[in-house]
């Protein structure tokens, strides 16, 4: 499935647009981190949560589960927060 990546997350896959697989968001997650080692962990915490500056969308739904089910032809979004002072 196409993964969209954030500017910030660029330097570990030098694309805007992705390939990935995973029946999960979790398990797209780790494929992710096998293709782009270290990617994983700007999005994941230590407990298996979600950073809390990082959002999934799945075709344009808001997606907060890493159990989400996920089908071949979907099409996953990663969004940061800015933030800034």
């Amino acid at each position: 499935m196409k993964v969209l990546i954030p500017t910030p997350l660029r330097s570990y896959t030098g694309e805007r647009l992705v390939a990935a697989q995973g029946a999960t968001l979790g398990e797209l997650l780790a494929d992710l981190e096998r293709r782009y080692p270290g990617i994983r962990f700007r999005m994941i915490d230590e407990q298996e949560r979600m950073r809390p500056h990082v959002r999934f969308f799945v075709n344009g739904q808001a997606v907060r589960d890493l159990a989400q089910p996920l089908a071949e032809t979907d099409d996953v979004a990663i969004v940061q927060a800015l933030s800034g002072g």
